[in-house]
Formats: structure tokens, C-alpha cells, sequence
């Protein structure tokens, strides 16, 4: 059973592996959070931004208040 979508983009503090955005974007999306994260470690091979936008994510993106 999937949890409900949430309306607002948090980090998940609840399922984090370093920061949270990973599960706080699946969470968000609907997305499986492990799918998400796999998605991302794979992207870092290829040329692009990936770890400056996670910097960034997780510099922007509130923390949950859920506990």
C-alpha cells in the first residue's frame, strides 16, 4: 500500500538515506522511493547538474514536521 500524495514538497525525514529529497520528490510525485533513488545514482554517470541539484534541494526544501 502506497502512502497518500502529499500536496507540499518536504524533504521525508522519516525515510532518509542522506538528506530526504530523494523520498520527499517520490513522496510528493507518487513514485516508488527506491526506484527514485536507483534512478538517480544512475543518472550521475551521465554529464549534467545531478549532484548540484540535490545540494540545492536539500538546501531549499523544508524538512517534515510528520512523526
Amino acid at each position: 500500500m502506497t502512502a497518500p500524495v502529499s500536496r507540499r514538497l518536504t524533504r521525508d525525514t522519516r525515510h532518509q538515506v542522506i538528506a530526504g529529497v530523494c523520498s520527499g520528490l517520490a513522496r510528493r510525485f507518487g513514485l516508488s522511493r527506491t526506484g527514485l533513488r536507483v534512478a538517480f545514482v544512475v543518472s550521475c554517470v551521465l554529464p549534467g547538474p545531478q549532484f548540484i541539484a540535490y545540494l540545492v534541494l536539500w538546501v531549499v526544501m523544508p524538512a517534515d514536521d510528520r512523526y
